[in-house]
């Protein structure tokens, strides 16, 4: 029997690996590489491709669709809903609509891919579960009244297989290849891992309901989204890193395109919001505790099973030595019973016999 993890899956949430079979296969696109060769163009390509995109998830699908951290136009707003469409990670009321639902709900039961579920599970085993396929109008109806957006989100396919329709004029097959492939490989998985590996790596600076962590090295790989204890505290901010050593290139984006009044309003935490629940001013961290809690109790229960088990186990072991050892005493009885009827056919023949002579 596996270990319990600290909060166990439902029972609708499992993988379903036939459909789930085309996202796997892209992931090995990439060796095709061996094939077409890789030229400094595709290479160009694939960097661009994967800094691009990543900005479109974090700065449009994240603080602006999620979580309306600053002001735009409608038409800027649908270049952030194709832009982040291009990274194959469907359409943005969809992303949205799960994003807000995470933090509703973030390390608990009703967390679509909080770690205390597995971790593979919150990496990219829930994006592979037909139970979430689809998005619930409620949780974004300020954005799903925009028909532009619900027709991306229901044909998110157009804006990915534009990009790659482009990257193969621009640099032919190694372009495809390396330079939409592989790139959108590596930008699902920096994606993936501030759901999973942002909730167990790094260090926690404010005390929140759930397990977020800041994480410098996440932050490289996600233009900013490894500041992520950050972001679950003060959520509406359009800026993750708050300090200035904070390495946040998303924001840094944003902030350029409000100089040209292309975004506007951009929301960013006072003073004192930032002084405040901080863990080492001893402020109780019961996202923390919560979660060793949770972990405990999950660990409790899963040794009281084994020992409910191992008992049975005994049990069962037990009733069958003695179902063994009653029908080996039976046979031996059945045994001693048929000899003792033909000693005493063999007697009465003998009696027989001696009263004959």
């Amino acid at each position: 029997m596996p270990r319990a993890r600290a909060i166990e899956r439902s029972p609708d949430e499992k993988i379903n690996w036939k459909t789930s079979a085309p996202f796997i296969a892209v992931h090995f696109l990439p060796l095709l590489a061996f094939v077409t060769g890789v030229t400094v163009k595709a290479v160009i390509l694939a960097v661009v491709l994967y800094l691009g995109r990543m900005w479109f998830i974090t700065a449009g699908y994240h603080r602006y669709f999620a979580h309306r951290s600053y002001k735009t136009s409608r038409w800027f707003q649908f270049v952030l809903a194709f832009g982040g469409g291009t990274a194959a990670q469907k359409g943005a009321l969809w992303w949205a609509s799960h994003h807000r639902d995470h933090h509703r709900y973030s390390d608990t039961e009703r967390d679509l891919h909080s770690p205390q579920k597995g971790f593979w599970w919150s990496h990219v085993g829930w994006i592979l579960c037909d139970k979430n396929n689809g998005w619930d109008e409620e949780d974004i109806r300020d954005f799903a009244k925009y028909p532009e957006l619900r027709f991306l989100t229901k044909h998110d396919w157009i804006p990915p297989w534009t990009v790659g329709v482009a990257s193969y004029l621009i640099a032919g097959w190694p372009g495809l290849v390396v330079g939409f492939f592989a790139s959108t490989v590596l930008l699902w998985h920096g994606t993936f891992t501030v759901n999973s590996l942002a909730h167990v790596l790094g260090r926690r600076r404010y005390a929140t309901t759930d397990t977020s962590r800041n994480s410098w090295l996440i932050a490289l790989w996600t233009g900013g989204e490894g500041w992520h204890n950050n972001h679950h505290y003060y959520q509406a901010s359009a800026r993750n890193g708050f300090y200035w050593w904070e390495y946040d290139p998303t924001y840094w984006g944003l902030k350029v395109l409000s100089w040209f009044r292309v975004v506007r309003d951009l929301k960013v935490p006072p003073e004192r919001v930032l002084q405040r629940a901080r863990v080492r001013d001893g402020s109780f961290d019961v996202g923390i505790f919560r979660a060793h809690w949770a972990r405990a109790t999950a660990a409790l229960a899963d040794a009281s099973n084994r020992q409910v088990e191992g008992v049975a186990a005994r049990r069962e072991a037990l009733a069958d030595q003695i179902f063994s050892t009653r029908q080996a005493l039976e046979e031996h009885v059945q045994h001693t019973l048929q000899k003792a009827d033909e000693l005493g056919k063999l007697s009465r023949r003998n009696n027989r016999e001696l009263a004959a002579e």
